[in-house]
C-alpha cells in the first residue's frame, strides 16, 4: 500500500518582504509592517488574508501512515529556519513517495510550498517533477489538480466547487471529531509575536490530525477501507494520542471522547 503522508502548515507574514514591496521604514514594528499590509488589503479586496508569496512558513506538522508504522510529528524544532522546514519536508516526499493529503492544499498549502521554495532556493526533483524525471509523474503527479499523488479532501468533497467549500473545523466536528480546540488560524500571528512557537506547532499537529480522522472517514465511504478495519485505525489513533502524554492530545482526546 503506497504510503500516506498527511500535512498542514502554519504561516505567518513575511515581515521583510512586506517591508520591501510597500518600501516601508525600518523605523516601524513588524507588527506595525503587517498591520499596514493587511489595511491595505482589506481596503482592496475586502479582507485581510495576505496573498500567499506573503506568507511564511513557521510550521509543518505530518502524519505519516505506512504498512508498519503511524506516525504524528511538527518537522524540525522550534528554532527552525523555514528553509529547513521545507528541506525536512521534501526529505521525507523523496523517501517515502507517498500520496499527499491535505484541506486545502490546492488553495493554500501547496502554493505557499511552492513561492517559499523559490524564495529559499529549495528544491526537490519528486514533489516538482511532472514527467521531465520519471514518465511515471507526467499522469500522476503532486501538482496536477485531479491527480491521486495529492489528494486535496476540500477540494474532493465540495466537487471542485470554491462555493462549496466548508471549514476543516466544520467538517471535522460534523464527523463526530474534535475540530478545532482554543486555536484558529487567525491566532497564529498573534502567537508568533508572542514568542510561543510551540503552541503554533501544537496546534498545527491537532489540525493535521483532524485531517487524517476525515481521511480515514474518505477511505471508508470510497470502500478502500471496511468499518472494522477503519475502527481499528480509529482505536489505534486514540491509544497513539494517549501514549503521548502530551496537554494539547489530552484536550484533543477528551473533545474527541465527548
Amino acid at each position: 500500500m503506497t504510503p500516506s503522508l498527511v500535512f498542514d502548515l502554519e504561516t505567518i507574514p513575511d515581515i521583510l518582504t512586506i517591508r520591501h514591496l510597500y518600501k516601508l521604514s525600518d523605523d516601524l514594528s513588524d507588527e506595525d509592517v503587517v498591520n499596514i499590509a493587511m489595511y491595505q488589503r482589506r481596503q482592496k479586496v475586502g479582507h485581510d488574508f495576505l496573498q500567499h508569496h506573503l506568507q511564511k512558513i513557521v510550521a509543518i506538522s505530518c502524519v505519516l501512515k505506512t504498512d508498519e508504522q503511524l506516525k504524528i510529528w511538527s518537522l524540525g524544532d522550534e528554532g527552525s529556519s523555514e528553509a529547513e522546514l521545507l528541506e525536512r519536508f521534501y526529505d521525507g516526499v523523496e523517501k517515502y513517495l507517498p500520496n499527499l493529503v491535505t484541506w486545502n492544499g490546492t488553495g493554500f498549502d501547496l502554493p505557499v510550498l511552492n513561492y517559499r521554495s523559490l524564495v529559499n532556493k529549495v528544491s526537490s526533483s519528486i514533489y516538482f517533477d511532472m514527467g521531465e524525471n520519471n514518465s511515471d509523474f507526467k499522469w500522476n503527479n503532486y501538482l496536477n489538480r485531479f491527480h491521486q499523488r495529492h489528494v486535496d479532501l476540500m477540494d474532493f468533497f465540495a466537487l471542485y466547487s470554491g462555493r462549496n467549500n466548508a471549514s476543516l473545523d466544520h467538517i471535522s466536528k460534523l464527523c463526530g471529531f474534535p475540530g478545532k480546540l482554543d486555536m484558529d488560524g487567525g491566532q497564529v500571528w498573534k502567537t508568533y509575536l508572542d514568542g510561543n512557537i510551540k503552541s503554533i506547532r501544537n496546534y498545527c499537529e491537532t489540525d493535521v490530525v483532524n485531517t487524517y480522522l476525515v481521511y480515514l472517514r474518505f477511505l471508508l465511504i470510497k470502500t478502500h477501507i471496511n468499518k472494522s478495519l477503519y475502527d481499528d485505525e480509529l482505536q489505534r489513533l486514540q491509544k497513539m494520542l494517549e501514549s503521548l502524554n502530551e496537554t494539547h492530545w489530552k484536550s484533543f482526546i477528551q473533545a474527541w471522547q465527548k
